[in-house]
């Protein structure tokens, strides 16, 4: 049967543009469809979240040509300093895990990046690649897998057919659903407040994570070295008490929490909520179907690992695409796609519930557990082989990794 794309990729965020970035360069045509309007894409305005991309997902923007678009606009993790901490208190140092990028070869942990830069650039990257076809303002309405195609039908009457179809349509998935997958969830009873200031001291590019007893508080560094994003996680009925106050009763609210280690701050933009949320597909393949990013797992913004993880999905699942492609098999074959499935099931799985347990004990004022979690980041502090590992893991260098995430050709 004749196909209008190799594959077929159901979302527009950040995740398909990536995948159709990198499918291009091993010779496979893709389709991108996007609910929203490139307008609504571009609007400066449309999120306002900042990503902690680990090392290794810089190597794969590098790799698939879009990093040099963004690189002016990126913010180097030189550090990181993990502890507790209370309203009206600020962290707790004294029992705090700091790791420092000079303790590895391979340079920075990771970067600072925010979504207005990225977005643009990978849509202007789809638009520029002659084997990527972007259709925005579409939706898919049906899904059907037919021998030797996976099609789909858009709400303008429009049916596209491919040899794959891959959905990295978010958290609640149409393609997902389409397809009859069930999904494991649970609310979290928690809402990210986010945000970006300004400070009067220098960040010096390092990420701050202080564990509060309803939620974790983040504070990100970004470019030129005093703006900070902020991804503050609250009791539901807490943050909309604050998220519906003016901005100098907002940022009354966030000193007490924030501290005054960066001298004065002061908001710099608009400010966001997003509801928090463990959601994770009980399967990511099927025959002629895929799925990446958030679609496959949606974990908890603890050590900003959410969108990393959507690009190991990209690194794997090209790979294993080009590999087929080269040895003449069917990209949309079962047993194709869950080579990629079994790569990614023990990383996918081992963060998912990792980042739960991680906020788990550490989201509550227990004196007992905050006693324990005290002694273990003093542990791991005191142990510099351990304190290594875990500076390789968050720059994302440790286990099996595709060419992309070394930033070598699929």
């Amino acid at each position: 049967m004749k196909h209008d794309s190799d594959i077929l990729i159901v979302g527009g965020g950040l995740n398909g543009p990536a995948l159709a970035l990198a499918c291009a360069q091993v010779g496979l045509r893709s389709i991108v469809v996007d609910a929203l309007s490139t307008e609504t894409r571009a609007d400066a305005g449309f999120d306002g979240r900042s990503y902690a991309l680990a090392l290794a997902s810089q190597r794969l923007l590098a790799a698939i040509g879009v990093w040099k678009q963004v690189a002016d606009h990126a913010q180097p993790i030189l550090h990181i300093v993990t502890t507790d901490g209370r309203p009206g208190e600020g962290p707790l140092y004294p029992f705090a895990m700091r790791f420092d990028a000079a303790e590895i070869d391979e340079g920075p942990m990771g970067f600072m990046l925010e979504d207005r830069f990225l977005r643009q650039a990978l849509l202007t990257a789809i638009e520029a690649e002659p084997l990527v076809t972007h259709r925005p303002g579409e939706t898919v309405v049906a899904q059907q897998i037919t021998p030797g195609s996976a099609e789909i039908t858009l709400a303008s009457g429009a049916t596209l057919r491919g040899a794959l179809l891959v959905g990295a349509d978010g958290r609640r998935s149409g393609t997902c659903m389409r397809a009859g997958i069930q999904r494991l969830a649970w609310d979290y009873r928690q809402t990210a407040l986010v945000c970006a200031v300004e400070h009067d001291l220098p960040h010096n590019g390092t990420a701050q994570q202080f564990f509060m007893p309803h939620g974790p508080l983040a504070i990100l560094p970004l470019p030129p070295g005093n703006r900070s994003s902020i991804v503050w996680a609250e009791a539901p009925e807490i943050a909309a008490e604050i998220a519906a106050l003016d901005d100098d009763g907002f940022l009354a609210a966030l000193r007490p929490r924030f501290g005054d280690f960066l001298g004065e701050i002061r908001l710099a933009g608009a400010r966001f909520s997003y509801p928090l949320n463990l959601t994770m597909a009980n399967r990511t393949v099927g025959e002629r179907l895929a799925l990446i990013g958030d679609a496959a797992q949606g974990v908890h913004p603890i050590a900003g690992q959410g969108f990393n993880q959507g690009l190991c999905d990209v690194a794997t699942l090209t790979q294993v695409l080009a590999e087929a492609h080269r040895r003449g098999e069917d990209i949309g074959a079962r047993l194709v796609l869950e080579r990629h499935a079994s790569w990614r099931s023990f990383d996918r799985a081992s963060l998912a519930f990792g980042m739960d347990a991680v906020n788990r004990l550490f989201s509550n004022d227990s004196a007992i557990l905050r006693l324990g979690r005290n002694l273990g980041m003093g542990a791991v502090q005191s142990m510099p082989g351990l304190r290594r590992f875990f500076i390789r893991e968050a720059a994302g260098l440790t286990g099996d990794l595709p060419n992309l995430l070394k930033g070598r050709p699929a």
